[in-house]
């Protein structure tokens, strides 16, 4: 049986090929009822810090997969200030890391951080969305 439809999905990243797939896995399975999409750390911190200045806590994701190595504003950068602001949300907010980065520093700081529920290794498939939007049975 399937769990509530998350209503907002976020996806952090500046890969258009990774960006398109996803967003069709996402529309295809209805996994989510909304998806927005940032090209860099900065343009998503802007994002989460004018919903806070606004008090608009409807246009908060539920979900945000975010990549490491973008321009401007990388993952990592993301996490520490996106950390800072997140409890001001009255949301639960859950953060997967999705990198090609297969590098055994990465892994382990991003499981050292309570912020990230789980680190992925791209290509993600449908089974790990199916699972990350908590609707496999």
């Amino acid at each position: 049986m399937k769990n509530k439809l998350i209503e907002l999905a976020c996806i952090i990243d500046d890969d258009d090929i990774y960006i398109n797939l996803i967003r069709r896995i996402i529309e295809t399975k209805k996994l989510c009822e909304n998806l927005i999409v940032f090209k860099n750390g900065k343009q998503s911190l802007d994002y989460f810090e004018s919903l806070l200045q606004n008090s608009n806590e409807d246009k908060v994701p539920d979900i945000i997969l975010i990549d490491l190595n973008m321009p401007i504003m990388d993952g990592w950068e993301f996490i520490e200030q996106f950390t800072k602001i997140k409890n001001r949300f009255n949301k639960l907010i859950t953060l997967y890391i999705v990198s090609s980065s297969i590098n055994p520093v990465d892994i382990d700081r991003a499981k050292s951080l309570n912020t990230i529920k789980d680190y992925l290794v791209k290509p993600i498939v449908i089974n790990q969305l199916e699972t990350i939007f908590d609707i496999s049975a």
